[in-house]
C-alpha cells in the first residue's frame, strides 16, 4: 500500500514513530546538566577532605621522623639530615622497609609503588575502582617509608590517596564508570594541589596523565577540585610559594640557547633514570625470596647512602629550595645528583611506598646546576644564572621522565612564582620532552602498566565518529527498493556516533537513513561502511601531501608572462 505523502518507490514499516528517536535529544549536549553540578559539588567536598588528609600525612611524616631519628614525640617539622645516630642510621630505613613489606603482604599489594601509575591502571582497566582500604594504607605506608628516611616526596602517596578517596566516593554514589573516573582524577589532583599549592599544574596533570580526554564534563569538576585543594593548601600551609627562590631578570637570547641545550641534556638523563628504575625492578624480580622482603633490602641502600650523605634522607623539599638559591657547595650538588639517585632508584625499584616527583626534581635540579657550573667555567660570558639552571633542570627532568610537558612548565612556575622563568622553562622542557621520545617508548609513569599489557594513550585526537555525519558516508538510494523496516532509523545530519550506538544496541546489519522532511528513505548505513569511513579518515590525516608547489606556480607565472609579451 502506497502512502499519498510518501515517495511511491519507498515502503516503510507502519511502526515508524518520529518521536521514538528524538535527534535533538540524541545529539544534544550531554556535558552540561544537573549531573555535572552534582559531580562538581561532590568533587569540592572531596577536595576539602583530601586537603585535611594531606595535612595529616605531612604531620604523620614529621611525627615518625622525630620518633625515628630524634627519639621525641612531636609533629613539628623535622629533617633526618641532622641526626646524630652514626652507623645506627642504617638500621632505621630497614625497619621501615620491613613494616611496609608486612603491610603490603597482609593489607594490599597496591600500596607498593609511587601512586600515579597505579591510579592510571585503575582508570584504564578497572572502571576507576580502587579498594577503599588504600585510602588508609597508602598514606600510612608512605609516612612510615618517608619518616624512616625514604628519599621520596609526599606528593605521590597523597595523589594515590586522593584518587582512592575519590574512587571510594564514586563507588558509594550512583554514577557511571566514566563519572567515577572523573571523581578519581579530581581526588588525585586535589591532593597534588593541596600539597604544593599548584592548582593549574594539577589540572594539567589530570589532562596529560589521568583523564585521557578533554571535555567540559571532565574538566569542570577537576578544576574545581584543584582550586579547592589549593585553597586548603593556603589555609593549612600558607600562601607563599612552596619553593621560594631569588628573583632574576629576563634572560637574553644567548642564555635562552644555553637553557634549551641544558633541557636537551636533561632529557637524556630523564630517559636513563626512567629505564634504570625498571631495570632495578627486573633485578629484584629475580631474587629467590618473597617480594615482601624487597623493601627492607632496598632500605639498606637508603641507610648506607644516608650515613655518608644525610641530606639524601627524607622528603628533601628543603634541598630543592637550596638548589634554587644557587648557593649550594659543589660537593652537596654532586651528592644530590648521584647519591640521591642511587638511594631513590634502588629503594623505589624494590617496590616500597613513595613518590617520584620530589626526587626527580631534586636530581634534575642538581643536574641543572652542574650543567650551569660547567658552562660558566668554559663560557663565563654565557649570561646564564645558576638558579635558573636549577629551575629548568628540575622541570625538564619531570617533563622528560613523565612525559608531562605542560604540567612541568606550569608546576615550576606556580611553585616558585617567578614569571621570568616561563620562557626558559618552556624551551628547556620542550627540548627534554622531544629528546625523551627518541630514547624511550613509554615513560616512568606508563612503563609499569605497559609491562602488564595495559596500553596507555599517548595522544589526544578529535573523535572521528563525532566529526563525521551520517550523510557523509551513507549509501544513497538511486533506485526503488522493497519494503524496509524503519522502526529504528537515523537522520542524515546525525553524528556517525549515533548510528554506531543504534547498530550496536539493536544488533543491526542495515540502518535506514530517513529524510527528516517527509520520513522517506534517503539511504542505508552498514557497519562495513562505518569501518571504511573511520579507517579512511584516519589514514587521510597521515598522508603526506604538498598543497602548494613553488615550481608549479613559477611555471604558471612564466606562461602568463609569455602570453602577455606575445600580445
Amino acid at each position: 500500500m502506497k502512502h499519498k505523502n510518501r515517495k511511491p518507490a519507498v515502503f516503510i514499516a507502519p511502526s515508524l514513530d518520529k518521536s521514538a528517536y528524538d535527534q535533538k535529544k540524541m545529539t544534544g549536549d550531554k556535558t552540561v546538566s544537573g549531573r555535572l553540578f552534582y559531580l562538581s559539588l561532590q568533587a569540592i567536598i572531596n577536595a576539602v577532605i583530601i586537603g585535611v588528609i594531606a595535612k595529616g600525612l605531612v604531620g604523620l611524616i614529621n611525627l615518625i621522623t622525630n620518633i625515628s631519628f630524634y627519639g621525641k614525640f612531636s609533629f613539628g617539622e623535622a629533617s633526618p639530615a641532622h641526626n646524630q645516630l652514626g652507623l645506627w642510621v642504617i638500621i632505621i630505613p630497614v625497619i621501615g622497609g620491613l613494616i611496609i613489606g608486612v603491610m603490603a603482604r597482609l593489607g594490599s599489594a597496591a600500596i607498593r609503588g609511587h601512586g600515579i601509575p597505579e591510579a592510571m591502571e585503575q582508570v584504564l582497566t578497572n572502571e576507576s575502582r580502587i579498594k577503599p582500604v588504600i585510602t588508609i594504607l597508602k598514606p600510612l605506608s608512605a609516612a612510615i617509608s618517608i619518616g624512616t628516611g625514604g628519599p621520596f616526596g609526599a606528593e605521590g602517596p597523597i595523589i594515590s590517596t586522593g584518587g582512592a578517596f575519590g574512587s571510594f566516593a564514586g563507588q558509594i554514589m550512583h554514577i557511571s564508570p566514566n563519572e567515577r573516573k572523573i571523581m578519581l582524577t579530581a581526588g588525585a589532583t586535589a591532593g597534588m594541589a593541596a600539597i604544593f599549592g599548584t592548582p593549574v599544574a594539577a589540572v594539567l596533570l589530570a589532562i596529560e596523565l589521568l583523564l585521557f580526554e578533554f571535555s567540559p564534563r571532565t574538566i569542570i569538576p577537576v578544576a574545581l577540585a584543584c582550586a579547592t585543594g589549593a585553597a586548603m593548601h593556603i589555609l593549612m600551609f600558607g600562601s607563599g610559594p612552596v619553593f621560594p627562590m631569588p628573583a632574576f631578570p629576563a634572560p637574553d637570547a644567548q642564555a635562552l640557547a644555553w637553557y634549551v641545550l641544558g633541557g636537551a641534556i636533561i632529557g637524556v638523563l630523564a630517559a636513563f633514570v626512567s629505564k634504570s628504575i625498571y631495570l632495578i625492578e627486573d633485578l629484584f624480580e629475580k631474587l629467590p625470596i618473597h617480594w615482601m622482603w624487597w623493601p627492607a633490602i632496598g632500605a639498606i641502600v637508603i641507610g648506607v647512602t644516608g650515613y655518608f650523605a644525610p641530606y639524601t634522607l627524607g622528603v628533601g623539599y628543603n634541598n630543592i629550595t637550596s638548589l634554587l638559591s644557587g648557593q649550594l657547595p659543589l660537593a652537596m650538588v654532586l651528592g644530590l645528583c648521584f647519591m640521591k639517585y642511587i638511594s631513590w632508584s634502588i629503594s623505589l625499584g624494590s617496590g616500597t611506598s613513595g613518590g617520584t616527583l620530589a626526587p626527580l626534581m631534586t636530581i634534575g635540579g642538581a643536574s641543572g646546576v652542574l650543567f650551569g657550573l660547567i658552562v660558566l667555567h668554559f663560557f663565563p660570558e654565557s649570561h646564564i644564572n645558576l638558579s635558573v639552571c636549577a629551575l629548568i633542570g628540575m622541570a625538564a627532568m619531570f617533563a622528560g621522565a613523565a612525559r608531562a610537558l605542560l604540567t612541568a612548565v606550569v608546576f615550576a612556575f606556580e611553585a616558585t612564582m617567578q614569571p621570568h622563568g616561563l620562557l626558559p622553562l618552556l624551551g628547556a622542557c620542550t627540548a627534554s620532552y622531544f629528546v625523551s621520545f627518541f630514547l624511550m617508548k613509554g615513560s616512568i609513569m606508563t612503563e609499569k602498566i605497559e609491562r602488564r599489557g595495559v596500553a596507555a594513550p599517548n595522544s589526544y585526537e578529535p573523535d572521528i565518529l563525532q566529526r563525521l555525519k551520517v550523510a557523509d558516508i551513507m549509501e544513497t538510494m538511486p533506485e526503488p527498493v522493497g519494503a524496509i523496516n524503519t522502526s529504528v532509523f537515523v537522520y542524515p545530519d546525525a553524528p556517525l556516533s549515533n548510528a554506531v550506538d543504534l547498530i550496536s544496541l539493536h544488533k543491526l546489519d542495515i540502518l535506514p537513513v530517513l529524510n527528516p522532511a517527509d520520513n522517506t528513505l534517503s539511504g542505508l548505513l552498514t557497519p562495513a561502511r562505518i569501518l571504511d569511513a573511520y579507517s579512511n579518515s584516519r589514514n587521510a590525516a597521515e598522508q603526506y601531501q604538498q598543497v602548494f608547489s613553488i615550481r608549479r606556480r613559477r611555471n604558471r607565472l612564466l606562461i602568463r608572462s609569455r602570453h602577455l609579451f606575445s600580445r
